[in-house]
């Protein structure tokens, strides 16, 4: 059974920094590319992040040169630096692992509550 617990969401405020993190279980990770994308009420899920398995990265506009992904493909972990958080961060942030081969794989984590608020 594949699962993906994300934590480390939270309330913090404008300019502050939160680290997310999301173990994943019951696939090989290391083959997976993983990542992070978010999503606000009444808008679509929206990229944050990804990172294949030979840790190539890509970042949504939004968030480039703010938030880092990194992969520990030794405790099957999935994370997520969030600095110089605005309020337009306010999102619930889900884990995601993909992949395609013979046919898709696509699996969430069921999110964590990220709220940037003064």
């Amino acid at each position: 059974q594949v699962q993906l617990v994300e934590s480390g969401g939270g309330l913090v405020q404008p300019g502050e920094s939160l680290r997310l993190s999301c173990v994943v279980s019951g696939l090989d990770f290391k083959i997976f590319r993983v990542g992070w994308y978010r999503q606000t009420p009444g808008k679509e899920r929206e990229l944050v992040a990804t990172i294949t398995p030979y840790l190539s990265e890509d970042y949504g506009n939004s968030v480039k040169g703010r938030f880092t992904i990194s992969r520990d493909n030794a405790v099957n972990t999935l994370y997520l630096q969030m600095n110089s958080l605005t309020p337009e961060d306010t999102a619930v942030y889900y884990c995601n692992a993909w992949r395609a081969y013979v046919r898709e794989y696509d699996f969430w984590g069921p999110g964590t509550q990220v709220t940037v608020s003064s």
